[in-house]
Order: C-alpha cells, then sequence, then structure tokens
C-alpha cells in the first residue's frame, strides 16, 4: 500500500438474488470463481485505479441475502479522485443490482469489520393467501399465517445481552467463541410499496453466527404459527442445541440493514 494511498469508506446496497454472497470466491487458478458482490466491486476498483485494489468488507452475507446499507473500505492510490465522487464512478462500471449509496474518507487505520460495533439485520415477510410477484425475491412467503405481533415479542424478547448462540448456529460454523452480544430483537409491521402489510423481524449484534439470524426468524415464526408455550425461546436458548430449534428461514427476505461504528466496540 503506497503511504500517499486514501481509506475510502463505502456504502453498498444489493440485491443478493444472482450473488453466491458477499465474498470473492477465487479460483486455484488466481481467477474469480462465482459471482459475488465483493468480486463485482473489486473488478470495477481494477478499472478505475488499473491495478488490484482489495475491499475490506464489515461482514459476509451469504448467497441470496441483501443489503441496503453494507460497509466496505479500499485503499486508493489516487488522489486526483474527491471520495465522493467514488460513489458516480463505481455506480457506471457496477451492475444494476450493486449501487454505491456513499462514499467517503476515513482515517487510514479505519477498517469495515474491525471498527464496526454492531450490525443491524432486517428479514421480511409476507403473509396471507398469496404473495405479490414483486416481493417474491426479497420476503419469505408464509402461507395463511397470520402473526401475532405481542407473542413474537415475547418470544424475542429473550434475545438481549450477552448469549451463547449455539442453538442457532448452522452446522459448519467456525466461530471461535458461540456467543454473541445482542442489543435488541423486535418484530413491526410496515406496508409495502403496493400497501401490502409485512411483517419484520429486526435484530442488532457485534456480530452473528453462520445462518444466525435466519435461524432464529424461521424459529421464531414457527414457534408462533404453531402456538407454543411463551417460554419456549427461552427454552432453545439454554438448551445450546441447534436440533431444539426451527427451521432456517430462506434467504431472500434477509436484509444486511445497517452497519454502526460510533457504539460500544464488543468481541468479535
Amino acid at each position: 500500500m503506497m503511504m500517499t494511498s486514501r481509506n475510502i469508506l463505502l456504502t453498498v446496497s444489493y440485491d443478493g438474488t444472482d450473488f453466491c454472497g458477499w465474498q470473492r470466491q477465487d479460483t486455484k487458478e488466481g481467477q474469480q470463481g462465482e459471482r459475488t458482490v465483493q468480486g463485482e466491486i473489486e473488478k470495477a476498483l481494477e478499472k478505475i485505479h488499473k491495478q488490484k485494489t482489495i475491499l475490506y468488507g464489515s461482514g459476509r452475507t451469504d448467497s441470496g441475502v441483501h443489503a441496503v446499507g453494507q460497509a466496505a473500505n479500499f485503499y486508493s492510490p489516487i488522489e486526483s479522485i474527491p471520495a465522493e465522487n467514488y460513489i458516480k464512478a463505481l455506480n457506471a462500471f457496477l451492475p444494476e443490482d450493486i449501487r454505491i449509496m456513499d462514499s467517503k474518507e476515513v482515517p487510514q487505520d479505519f477498517n469495515s469489520r474491525f471498527n464496526a460495533t454492531s450490525r443491524v439485520y432486517r428479514y421480511f415477510i409476507s403473509t396471507g393467501k398469496t404473495n405479490a410477484a414483486n416481493n417474491s425475491r426479497f420476503t419469505w412467503f408464509v402461507k395463511n399465517y397470520e402473526p401475532d405481533l405481542e407473542r413474537l415479542n415475547h418470544f424475542a424478547s429473550c434475545l438481549r445481552g450477552e448469549l451463547d448462540c449455539s442453538s442457532f448456529a448452522a452446522s459448519g460454523d467456525e466461530s471461535v467463541s458461540p456467543n454473541r452480544y445482542i442489543d435488541n430483537a423486535f418484530f413491526f409491521k410496515q406496508k409495502d410499496l403496493w400497501g401490502k402489510e409485512l411483517l419484520v423481524f429486526q435484530i442488532e449484534a457485534n456480530a452473528f453466527l453462520w445462518k444466525m439470524v435466519r435461524t432464529l426468524t424461521g424459529t421464531l415464526i414457527n414457534l408462533d404459527k404453531d402456538g407454543k408455550a411463551l417460554d419456549s425461546m427461552e427454552k432453545i436458548l439454554a438448551a445450546r442445541d441447534r436440533t431444539k430449534a426451527g427451521v432456517t428461514a430462506p434467504p431472500n427476505g434477509l436484509f444486511l440493514y445497517e452497519i454502526k461504528f460510533d457504539g460500544i466496540r464488543r468481541h468479535v
């Protein structure tokens, strides 16, 4: 890295439907393999910089998962481009399912992953007799389900503070510790662009285990749908056993909504 390089922070939105997740996947020959969000942005940066440029994301999203406010930084070797101009410059080279929403210069030692203090996810759920075609890429359709917001928020109320989240980690998770600090987790309703009411689950934590948000969502929805006892979620959490939790909700309803850098820095 050149001493004169500037550190640029991007805010990125993407429709994850046609991506194999966020993280670049190189082949044995060093070439980019499956289509990924990081890979596409790095290709655009290479066209601008005329050299390979590494993009450092705040975290990975899986195949099919979307983002409204993913954060990622890179070092620019070009002094003449104002930081905010990377919005227009990158969008000119990026596919339509990735958009740069903001761009600004940050201190040299800033890192999108290690400086993040919390991550906010939202999961969108469509209910009723049928799902609008416009929502099929961005919601989990749970047919003939009438959500009880009070019960759902009671189930979610135990998701606060420092917790062992083993019950909600996918097989193969490589995290050093299953502990995560959850700031908040709750359900609310909002209307989509066509006036249809959607159920939304929001959760904020320092970090997440692999597929944790999707497993939490699937578990909470099924507890309500199946009329389970109000202490059911607490028992699942205490069991520290993935087999006690419910289904993993599909990726298409999940959005990385916001990365925060101004809170308390907790363990990774």
